[in-house]
Order: structure tokens, then C-alpha cells, then sequence
């Protein structure tokens, strides 16, 4: 057998939705770039799935080699197919690590693909690489999966100081732990034809350059009995104004975690009834980035309110408990699951006067997780260690 000696240090990405991919992919990319170490990637569960966008084609539309797949991703939402799914997710990635032999594996955040993956290198004797660990997100089972994460990983990426210090706390060793920002953070549109990503962009989602629109990601509360059903009722109440006024709404449907069947349909039902509503499976990250460059405001309780929009100096309204107790920084203010309150956060975070001072200040005083070529020093760390 070749003796690693004789190789190139294979450095293996474990991606399982278009979310964790789109963070990833400018460390992956520099990596490739370097000639330095060999870049595998292993698409799992969302990513092999029509039903949320196929988007392993987008993994390979921006060039990459997916080395292999791992369809783990069973029908239906309830906990048990999860668990199942999660199950699955395992033992294809034993399959995976047995023909690979990576190295290294790469994981990011708290999802239970993330999870499997980690165990499976454990068994495996391969170190992991974790990015995002440390955080909190109190309306979540993902949140035990991050820490179980942290756990079973060798190296650590911290998106912030504090960060830094939750996963010392957890029992890493410091000399292990790196304060790397987020990937997610960098604003990326060098080379871009602007005018081509409107078009492309239009195309996608029916929303021409220049007309208004308000960015919405909503994903199941998974520790609430309801799974966010009513925090969603009352987005879904408190958007008709906006509406009215003549914005249009751009949703991004949500992921796989359990109960997300029934955050869909009322989604579907809602958008159904609003020629102005744009109802997306993935927009891929570029046109993620772009519609939060150019949208009016983000609403709902995705993660990329608290860690991109920021960066785009995109005011973002989070609603409810699913990101209960993570940092964020001053484009992003709270609201509970009221109609009136989101509302009137909403109309906050578009007034001209929210928006002159966004544009007053720098990224790195406006987001706590920007730090200056995340990308590139997590790549360097991860090909020297």
C-alpha cells in the first residue's frame, strides 16, 4: 500500500447541505489551489436529494471533484427517520473513509451528518477538523450535536474569541484551538460579472435587479413540541404589510431537519396565495450572497442572519429560539414569535436611519465573526498540521 510518506496529505470535506457547502467552499477551493495537499469531498444526505435541490450539482457546477456519495437521506421528517437517516449517514462514510483514506476530515457546525462523520473518523483513527464549534443554539437539538462535534474532533476553528474559550472549556487543547472567524463572514464577489449574476438571479428567482425584496429562511424549531409552526404563523402575519407597500419576498425552503414537512407546506401554502412571494429549494451560494447584497432585509431564524448579512451590512430580523444564545452583532435585533413586534423590528431594521448608520461602520465592528482571510488561514492550518 503507499505509504503516506510517498503522497500528497489528502485532506477529506464532509458536506451535507447547501449551508455548511457554502462556508466551506472558499477553504476547500484554496486548498485545491495550493498544490499542497490533495482535496476530497463527500456529498451526503440534502445534497442527494431532489425534493432540496439537488445541490451536490452545485458542488460540481463550481468545480469540484465529488470523490464520493452517500445517499443517507430517508423519506419523511419525523424522528425517526432522522435517526435513520443518521444511521445510514454512517455507515455509507465508513464505505467512503475505507476507499478514501483521507487524512484529515473536514466537518462544520452541528448537524447530524456532521456528527456521523465525526464518529465514523474516530473509528477510523482520522483526526477531525472542526469549524463553528463552540456556539450556542438553545432552540435546537443541533446544539448537543456541535458540542458531541467538539468532542470527538482533534483541531478547532472558532469563529470568535469567545468561542475559543467554550471549546478549551470543553476539554480541547488550547494549542489546538485556533480563532479563525468565519468563512461565511468574507464578502467574495472578486471576478463576478455583476450584471450576469442579476440575470442569473432573475432567472432563479423571478426578481428583477433593482426591485425590492425581503430575504426569509425559516427552519424547524426542532426542541419546541410544534417545531416552530406558530413563530412561523406570525412571520408569515406580520410580512402581509410589507407585501402591501410593494416588496416582494424571497423564501429559501428549509432544511431536513425533523419537521421540516410541516414548516414547508404552510410555506407553500402561504406563497401560493402571493404572486410576490418567490419560493427557492437553494439558491446556491454566490445568489445567496448576492440577495443579501441587494435585499431590503433578512427575516427568520436562520444562522446566516447572525453570520453573513452582516457582512453585507444587511439588517436582519431573528425570530423566536432557534438561535437563542448566539453572539450576534448590531444589523441583527430579536424578536419573539409576535406578529406586531416582528412587524415593527422589520420596519426598524429598513428605516433610513438603520441603514446610515450600517453604512457608517466597518464589517469588522458591525459582525463578530468577520476576521480578515478566514478562508485562507483555516486552508494553511489545515495543510500544515
Amino acid at each position: 500500500m503507499e505509504g503516506k510518506e510517498n503522497r500528497r496529505k489528502r485532506i477529506c470535506f464532509v458536506t451535507g447541505t447547501r449551508a455548511d457547502y457554502g462556508i466551506m467552499a472558499p477553504v476547500m477551493r484554496a486548498i485545491a489551489e495550493s498544490g499542497k495537499a490533495e482535496l476530497q469531498v463527500v456529498a451526503t444526505n440534502m445534497h442527494l436529494s431532489e425534493r432540496f435541490g439537488m445541490t451536490v450539482n452545485e458542488v460540481e457546477a463550481d468545480g469540484f471533484r465529488v470523490d464520493a456519495r452517500v445517499d443517507s437521506l430517508l423519506p419523511g421528517d419525523r424522528a425517526l427517520d432522522v435517526a435513520k437517516s443518521m444511521a445510514g449517514a454512517e455507515a455509507g462514510l465508513a464505505d467512503a473513509f475505507e476507499e478514501l483514506r483521507p487524512d484529515l476530515v473536514v466537518v462544520l457546525g452541528d448537524r447530524y451528518e456532521a456528527l456521523a462523520a465525526a464518529s465514523v473518523a474516530v473509528v477510523f483513527n482520522i483526526p477531525v477538523a472542526h469549524l463553528h464549534g463552540g456556539e450556542t443554539t438553545e432552540g435546537a437539538i443541533d446544539d448537543r450535536f456541535r458540542h458531541a462535534i467538539t468532542q470527538l474532533s482533534t483541531y478547532h476553528f472558532a469563529a470568535t474569541p469567545q468561542y475559543v474559550d467554550k471549546i478549551i472549556s470543553l476539554g480541547a487543547r488550547p494549542e489546538y484551538v485556533f480563532h479563525s472567524g468565519a468563512p461565511g463572514a468574507e464578502i467574495r464577489e472578486e471576478g463576478e460579472d455583476m450584471r450576469e449574476l442579476a440575470l442569473e438571479f432573475e432567472e432563479k428567482t423571478g426578481i428583477r435587479a433593482g426591485e425590492a425584496f425581503i430575504l426569509f429562511a425559516f427552519h424547524p424549531v426542532t426542541i419546541l413540541e410544534d417545531k416552530g409552526i406558530e413563530e412561523l404563523k406570525a412571520t408569515l402575519e406580520a410580512m402581509a404589510p410589507f407585501i402591501k407597500e410593494g416588496y416582494r419576498v424571497l423564501v429559501t425552503l428549509p432544511n431536513s431537519d425533523p419537521g421540516n414537512e410541516g414548516i414547508r407546506s404552510a410555506l407553500e401554502d402561504w406563497a401560493s396565495r402571493y404572486p410576490e412571494v418567490s419560493l427557492v429549494k437553494s439558491l446556491g451560494s454566490r445568489l445567496f450572497h448576492y440577495a443579501m447584497e441587494y435585499g431590503s432585509a433578512m427575516v427568520g431564524n436562520s444562522s446566516a442572519a447572525l453570520i453573513e448579512a452582516p457582512s453585507h451590512r444587511l439588517g436582519a430580523v431573528n425570530v423566536g429560539i432557534r438561535q437563542k444564545g448566539r453572539a450576534h452583532g448590531l444589523t441583527v435585533v430579536d424578536a419573539p414569535g409576535d406578529a406586531e413586534k416582528i412587524g415593527r423590528m422589520l420596519k426598524a431594521v429598513m428605516s433610513l436611519e438603520m441603514k446610515s448608520v450600517l453604512l457608517g461602520m466597518s464589517v469588522a465592528s458591525l459582525n463578530p465573526y468577520y476576521k480578515e482571510n478566514s478562508a485562507a488561514f483555516i486552508a494553511n492550518k489545515l495543510i500544515d498540521i
